[in-house]
């Protein structure tokens, strides 16, 4: 999630290199093996609801069965509450960006570009997640949108590891986004997650001079998480002052890992393949 992680102010990270020095978190074992737990319950929620979304279904549906199942896996939600946010996913469709409200009356139909973003809170920790989901069959320039935002979430995150610096994150996400010919929205970034569901560092995803190249370290943990709009990067928000759309209107898609900095590279903690969902039958 997104959520405020711009507030994150860069000018305040200063130009020092140094993890620490810039207020990152590195986790010991311990605590990283509670951040697998609450990464997996996050992993597991969101393999379920790409399994189970279909036409007919509306986005208070998803979010109804996202809490209860946050919950009965022994976690809280996330985004629940936090700064007034007033559900448990963020459920954006089509040309919607991010923060999206889930709502009775939003009705998804065939053709749709879903895109649900989660948290769960777990003994102290959070996990942090966001999926694009083809609602039936889409339209190929859908698809064509939706693999090149995975795509660039994955050339991100192959820069991870000991001694890369963010930038090494933010260009080769740029490149792959260029290269795919859409548009990557700024003004939404990633960030640190662990204790606290937003923490520094912020995690560009284009090069900025604006951005200190924080030198990556083991026990860091990320949320990396690319936008990709088909047309115009630049985005409005709409009065419900939550959902933020395309200002043209044009389909968006994300997706979003928790990344572990390990010893030799990195590890996925939200990795859905690795999960067993359990859908009630």
């Amino acid at each position: 999630m997104n959520l405020f992680a711009n507030l994150l102010s860069k000018a305040a990270l200063g130009p020092i290199l140094g993890a620490r020095s810039q207020g990152v978190e590195l986790k010991s074992s311990s605590e990283i093996e509670t951040m697998r737990q609450a990464a997996r319950i996050v992993a597991t929620v969101l393999q379920e609801i790409s399994t189970m979304t279909a036409p007919g279904m509306t986005t208070a549906d998803l979010d109804d069965y996202a809490e209860g199942r946050i919950r009965a896996l022994g976690a809280t939600p996330s985004f629940k509450g936090y700064h007034g946010f007033p559900a448990s996913i963020c459920a954006c469709v089509n040309d919607e960006v991010v923060h999206g409200i889930p709502r009775k009356r939003k009705v998804l139909r065939t053709g749709d570009l879903l895109k649900v973003d989660t948290g769960a809170y777990f003994n102290g920790f959070h996990g942090d997640s966001c999926i694009t989901i083809a609602v039936g069959q889409v339209r190929p320039e859908a698809e064509k949108l939706m693999q090149a935002a995975e795509q660039a979430l994955y050339a991100g995150i192959a820069e991870v590891r000991p001694g890369n610096g963010l930038l090494d994150v933010a260009g080769a996400i740029e490149d792959s986004v260029k290269a795919s010919g859409y548009t990557i929205v700024e003004e939404f970034t990633g960030h640190g997650v662990g204790r606290n569901l937003h923490e520094a560092p912020s995690v560009f995803n284009f090069r900025t001079h604006e951005l200190p190249n924080v030198k990556l370290q083991p026990g860091m943990t990320l949320a990396i998480e690319p936008i990709l709009n088909a047309g115009t990067r630049h985005t409005r928000t709409l009065r419900d002052r939550w959902t933020v759309v395309t200002l043209d209107r044009s389909l968006s898609a994300q997706f979003e890992h928790t990344v572990l900095v390990t010893e030799d590279g990195y590890e996925i903690l939200t990795d859905r393949s690795r999960v067993e969902p359990a859908l009630p039958g």
